[in-house]
């Protein structure tokens, strides 16, 4: 959404919001929009780089180079968040990576296992360390970022899907486990995105296929009814309503933004 059409929602405006993964892409997006609706943000991302720029643009409280699948560096981060901040009031959980692309008897174990700690378990680390801030502060909200992918079986992208499938499991678990808290916890499955890492994804698979990039474009649109791609500010813009008090009695939810994918091949 662009600032000259910014919508206010309620109860964002002071709310300590960490964003992962925040200095570019979706997270860099999304960390913009809360920033724009008042919130007071921590991001941390792998790309020290980036970071800086992000810090810059955003005025972050905090902004620290930090891998999700870390369990020492998710602690530090959390403390130095809840010292820097306060405390913490929701929680968007946004790092991941694509993982590797292959068939399953071609994919490294390794390579396997780097996937799931990302996409997976630096969220579980980021709820282990976070919502203990969440439940000091009185309740708030968790964003689990997981994807189509998380609801469609995904050929050859076996570790990344699986990974997303497993978000699913972990937002409707906590979101029982954390109700009595005041604690909100939903997913948002982005589709096709517009960006560099969905290009990417496009070249890997048409390699694979042995077809051209542009060929590749064209099959993943036409599984879209809308038959566009999504604009990563979409994404952020639905983070932003379910962190705000227009989501308050949202919960255990998935919400598909991707223009209505068909199917994912």
């Amino acid at each position: 959404m662009s600032n000259s059409d910014q919508l206010t929602l309620p109860g964002i405006a002071g709310q300590r919001i960490v964003v992962t993964a925040g200095a570019a892409g979706i997270g860099l997006c999304i960390a913009r929009e809360l920033r724009a609706q008042g919130a007071h943000l921590a991001i941390c991302d792998v790309d020290a780089a980036a970071l800086d720029r992000a810090k810059e643009e955003l005025g972050a409280k905090v902004a620290t180079v930090a891998d999700v699948s870390d369990e020492a560096q998710m602690k530090g981060f959390f403390q130095e968040t809840a010292d820097a901040l306060g405390g913490l009031d929701a929680l968007v959980n946004n790092a991941g990576t694509a993982g590797p692309t292959g068939g399953v008897e071609d994919i490294d174990p390794s390579e396997w296992r780097r996937c799931i700690d990302i996409c997976l378990t630096g969220q579980f680390l980021c709820a282990h360390f976070g919502v203990p801030l969440l439940k000091a502060s009185g309740g708030g909200a968790i964003i689990n970022m997981s994807s189509s992918a998380g609801r469609f079986g995904y050929a050859f992208r076996t570790p990344y899907s699986s990974a997303k499938w497993g978000v699913i499991g972990l937002t409707q678990s906590l979101a029982k486990e954390l109700g009595p808290d005041n604690i909100r916890v939903n997913a948002i499955l982005p589709g096709i995105i517009e960006g560099d890492r969905m290009e990417n994804v496009i070249a890997r698979r048409a390699e694979q296929k042995g077809v051209s990039h542009e060929e590749m474009k064209a099959e993943y649109i036409s599984q879209i009814s809308l038959r566009r791609m999504t604009p990563p500010d979409d994404v952020a813009d639905i983070v932003a309503f379910l962190i705000s008090d227009a989501g308050r009695n949202l919960s255990g939810q998935s919400y598909p933004v991707d223009g209505n994918l068909e199917s994912l091949g």
